[in-house]
């Protein structure tokens, strides 16, 4: 049995293929990040799945890509706990900037492939490798454009009055804003990053007010300043996107790519369908 997983910082999608390629079963676990989570909730994520645990002797190979796993201790955390839950797999891992290019961009052909969803990356593929030119200092410093990104941002402007008051009415019924609450999820419990991508909807949802639309166009464009424009071909070769921030405000995203000169590529919500055809063409 093969693993294909891509693993963000909400969420992880597996599908299980044959050795035939047959898909066998999907499954879906909480996100598995090591940055932000220790082993003892990362075991527990795992045994906690059905389909995992039942299967967990079957698997004879894992190819994990997940938020985080840029570093080689994070690769080295995960495989030690991969190879206790599947003890006959041989596990892969690397991080989700592979899943991404993976599936949106075709080996032998260059791009540029970017993540917007609870968390955002970037890299330049020349066709057989991945550069990147900006290394991740997590969710508190960089992230920019990203689902958490957006938290941040309404969560700032509620508070410092910055918010226009017709929307401040509607984000207090909308979400649980008392300060305590706000400083036990960022502070006690597990995953702030994603607790913080959660008020991202409200953006989403309310695009169309001036307020967001500035929000939105504004964080747009810092990624495109600080991620994109690192690269030396940025206007020559496509900008893929995969990611839910991506995909729901595709038409605000392209409006700042092509304002910028880019050549829009792919968007993709999810590159896990993409990944399982990649591995099926390696079988």
């Amino acid at each position: 049995m093969i693993l294909i997983v891509d693993s963000g910082a909400t969420k992880s999608d597996w599908i299980a293929l044959a050795a035939s390629g047959e898909q066998l079963f999907v499954t879906q676990t909480l996100g598995l990040s090591p940055e932000v989570l220790t082993r003892e909730v990362i075991e527990d994520r795992l045994a906690n799945n059905f389909e995992l645990s039942k299967n967990s002797q079957e698997v004879r190979q894992l190819y994990f890509y997940g938020a985080g796993c840029g570093t080689d201790r994070m690769k080295t955390f995960l495989k030690g706990i991969f190879a206790d839950f599947f003890p006959n797999a041989k596990a892969e891992v690397r991080e989700d900037t592979y899943a991404a290019i993976y599936s949106t961009t075709k080996i032998g052909h260059q791009g540029i492939v970017c993540i917007l969803g609870t968390g955002s990356n970037c890299s330049y593929y020349d066709g057989h490798q991945l550069f990147q030119k900006v290394t991740s200092l997590g969710y508190i410093l960089m992230d920019d454009g990203s689902g958490n990104f957006f938290g941040r941002k309404l969560l700032r402007d509620y508070y410092f009055h910055k918010m226009p008051q017709d929307l401040g009415i509607r984000f207090a019924k909308e979400y649980e804003l008392d300060a305590d609450v706000i400083k036990d999820n960022l502070y006690k419990q597990p995953n702030p990053n994603t607790y913080l991508a959660t008020f991202a909807r409200f953006i989403i949802e309310n695009k169309n007010h001036p307020y967001c639309r500035g929000v939105i166009d504004k964080a747009f464009q810092q990624f495109v300043n600080n991620y994109i424009m690192q690269f030396e071909l940025a206007t020559k070769v496509p900008i893929h996107f995969v990611g839910s921030i991506a995909h729901f405000l595709r038409e605000e995203l392209a409006t700042v790519v092509e304002r910028n000169d880019l050549i829009l590529g792919v968007i993709r919500r999810r590159p896990i369908d993409g990944l399982v055809e990649f591995h099926r063409s390696t079988i």
